[in-house]
């Protein structure tokens, strides 16, 4: 399922030649022209450097063919590839930051977030709602890392605060995937404040005896990680996420120690218990379904329904 499908809207389509997919049985990497990687027909693999074409990569559901490196994914797509085809139904869809410190490094504030809407489609950094998955009615949240690195701002922090609080409301367990670069500096003292919020927000739905999983994606870091992100019932990452508070090389000068080559990844932190299991994003829908199921059935409810 594709990300339109959550709406019910069908964009065009560019017709595609027969003669570029045929290309694509003997692709030369030296051979393919800068033109058509710009334009986004073929994309390169960022760890072992092959050239894939774009449908196919679609179709993989944007996992590297040869290596298994895991493309990044927008919200939106985060969303199509885990609920039930057109079961989505948004939260706060108009809520969207302000300038309460009429912050400006390079860029004025609001022309960061103008250029973030512009690029992503959405208000924030974050879409909330309800969906199915396989039958089983959840809140969801996902980040979008296009969004000023996924940063937490006051309307991240509340709308996922939000979400939390209608399934308290409704008794339903919350979803939240999580890719971020932590709390967003332009909202300084007010964004760190979000992580108090969605952190009590978490403490209400633990106490109302509702299932809490989280799925950490490539990059989960910053407040984010030290806030939401760590504190789910249980904590599901895709295979090879970077996920941790601070950089390594910050990390590295300040203990004086080199860090092992595959610090702060999925699988190292799976080792050193903070995750409780990584997963290939095509496994990914599987595997949450399987933990609805269960849960369900541990509360005597109806499995499957």
């Amino acid at each position: 399922m594709q990300w339109k499908d959550l709406f019910r809207v069908k964009p065009k389509y560019v017709t595609v030649s027969p003669e570029i997919i045929k290309r694509r049985e003997n692709v030369d990497k030296e051979v393919i022209d800068k033109k058509d990687l710009a334009e986004g027909l073929w994309f390169k693999c960022q760890e072992c450097g092959d050239i894939i074409y774009n449908r196919e990569l679609e179709r993989n559901l944007k996992v590297c063919l040869k290596c298994g490196y895991h493309f990044r994914l927008s919200g939106l797509e985060r969303l199509a590839i885990l609920l039930d085809q057109e079961s989505f139904l948004e939260y706060d869809a108009d809520l969207q930051s302000v300038d309460p410190l009429e912050f400006h490094d390079l860029k004025k504030y609001p022309n960061r977030i103008a250029e973030a809407q512009q690029k992503t489609g959405l208000l924030e950094a974050v879409m909330t709602g309800e969906g199915k998955i396989f039958g089983h009615d959840v809140v969801i949240a996902a980040l979008d890392f296009n969004f000023m690195a996924g940063s937490m701002g006051s309307v991240v922090g509340e709308k996922i605060a939000r979400a939390i609080e209608k399934a308290i409301e409704r008794q339903l367990p919350v979803i939240i995937c999580s890719t971020s670069g932590g709390a967003r500096m332009q909202e300084g003292m007010l964004s760190l404040m979000q992580m108090a919020k969605t952190s009590a927000a978490l403490a209400k739905l633990h106490d109302a005896g509702l299932l809490y999983i989280s799925i950490l994606t490539d990059p989960t870091t910053g407040g984010v990680t030290a806030s939401f992100a760590s504190l789910g019932d249980i904590i599901v990452a895709e295979s090879g996420a970077v996920i941790g508070f601070t950089g390594r090389r910050v990390i590295e000068q300040t203990i004086k120690q080199k860090l092992p080559s595959n610090f702060q990844t999925a699988e190292f932190l799976l080792e050193h218990g903070l995750v409780d299991m990584v997963v290939n994003r095509k496994d990914l829908k599987n595997t949450i379904g399987k933990l609805l199921e269960l849960h369900d059935a541990a509360k005597g409810g109806s499995v499957g329904a």
